[in-house]
């Protein structure tokens, strides 16, 4: 048998997939904690190269470029470590979980029982019956005609990421075009005084108003009616739910960076400063790059009662580099998730991936952390609606999608972002 190719780095040890492993059945008990050993041992071997790489730079001032390719490769591996063990848990959680691969067993059983037979009595008629099979399947004159290929009911998709706003801030459905805000931003007066001093008149505080208006997105799609009659999918389904996805992407992306004009406006659009209506930025103290320290400064920009309930965003390029950041206590400020769905941990916060943040680079605003529920609101008019309209483009039937939808930041204290120095 020809031995599975094997890339070793330190005690850390990257096996190629076996092939073999596709018939086996998704999702057992001893793969998931295999899965969930793995992305923990991942995790130390990954600390322990980066920890040579540090006392390398500490003593000679630089660090071998051969560990960065190894710690890109380690980081790439406890990626796909955890993307297995979440496929483990949903495939255990899914109905009729390894019943294909149990069928494809029975068949291969079939084929060796056929063969042990004439093996040991001589006896070819189980192999001669599984013979005229294949012929017959795999000459088209032969029958192979009546054997049509079997048009699987699932359609694969690429995936686009995106960010999870939706998951983190606030969301409110209205029933009018727009949503009012009160802000209560001002502050009473008072003073001492004594028991016979005259009281003069203090100063009362102000409120402000502002307005999140429900924008419209919109999609039309044509297909003609002989495809939703004969295709052996629901276009029509499948058609409604790409739609759905695609409006969730284009509306995180406003969340994050909309102009507010004829979209959502997102947290990143606004001047930085501490005042009503700017949002703080922490300058790094790195050309186009940031450090541990840079992030610590970032959350502890928040105040108690945000930090609390705070979140971080960026991009997936930017938590690889935070993978290998210490604090001054020596300790790794990123964590790793051990259970599926789970966020992985950074300063004892939550870290969610998200796309739509600016890449590393100079002037950048590339991390956000904030009590995003708090921070930002999401207004929902109504939802989805699609228009079904076979009438006006025959033969083709029009589906006409529309939804509306808002957002805008209602607390500026409550998000901080991280600018990357320029110089």
């Amino acid at each position: 048998m020809k031995d599975h190719k094997h890339v070793n780095f330190g005690r850390m040890e990257f096996k190629e997939a076996d092939p073999a492993d596709k018939n086996k059945a998704p999702g057992n008990a001893e793969e998931i904690k295999a899965a969930v050993e793995g992305l923990g041992k991942a995790w130390e071997d990954f600390k322990q190269k980066n920890d040579e790489r540090l006392a390398e730079i500490e003593k000679k001032g630089n660090a071998d470029p051969l560990h960065a390719d190894q710690l890109k490769k380690m980081s790439d591996f406890m990626d796909e470590t955890k993307q297995k063990l979440e496929g483990l848990q949903t495939a255990v959680s899914r109905p009729g979980a390894g019943a294909e691969a149990k069928s494809e067993e029975r068949e291969n059983a079939e084929y060796k029982g056929a063969f042990l037979s004439y093996a040991r009595k001589g006896d070819t008629s189980a192999l001669e019956k599984l013979e005229g099979k294949s012929l017959s399947v795999g000459t088209d004159k032969d029958g192979g005609y009546l054997v049509t290929p079997q048009m699987s009911a699932q359609i694969n998709k690429k995936v686009f990421e995106s960010t999870p706003m939706r998951q983190l801030a606030s969301i409110e459905t209205i029933s009018s075009d727009s949503l009012d805000l009160i802000d209560d931003v001002d502050e009473v007066s008072a003073s001492w005084t004594g028991e016979t001093t005259t009281r003069s008149e203090t100063d009362t505080p102000e409120i402000g108003k502002r307005n999140i208006v429900a924008h419209e997105m919109y999609a039309e799609p044509r297909v003609t009616q002989k495809l939703l009659d004969d295709a052996n999918v629901n276009v029509e389904a499948w058609l409604a739910d790409k739609i759905a996805e695609y409006f969730s992407r284009l509306e995180a992306t406003a969340f994050v960076s909309g102009t507010g004009t004829g979209k959502p406006r997102g947290f990143l659009t606004y001047a930085a400063g501490t005042s009503w209506g700017q949002i703080e930025q922490v300058a790094s103290g790195t050309s186009a790059d940031f450090g541990a320290d840079d992030l610590i400064a970032l959350f502890y920009a928040l105040k108690d009662q945000y930090a609390k309930n705070s979140s971080w965003l960026m991009q997936r390029a930017t938590v690889k580099n935070v993978r290998q950041m210490k604090g001054s206590d020596g300790q790794y400020l990123w964590q790793p998730a051990l259970t599926a769905g789970a966020p992985d941990m950074l300063l004892g916060r939550p870290l969610y991936y998200a796309n739509d943040m600016e890449a590393i680079g100079a002037s950048s605003l590339s991390v956000a952390v904030g009590d995003f529920k708090a921070g930002y609101k999401i207004v929902d008019r109504i939802g989805i609606r699609t228009l079904r309209d076979p009438y006006t483009a025959k033969p083709f039937i029009k589906f006409y999608t529309t939804k509306r939808v808002g957002g805008d930041v209602t607390n500026f204290e409550a998000i901080k972002l991280l600018k990357l120095a320029t110089s």
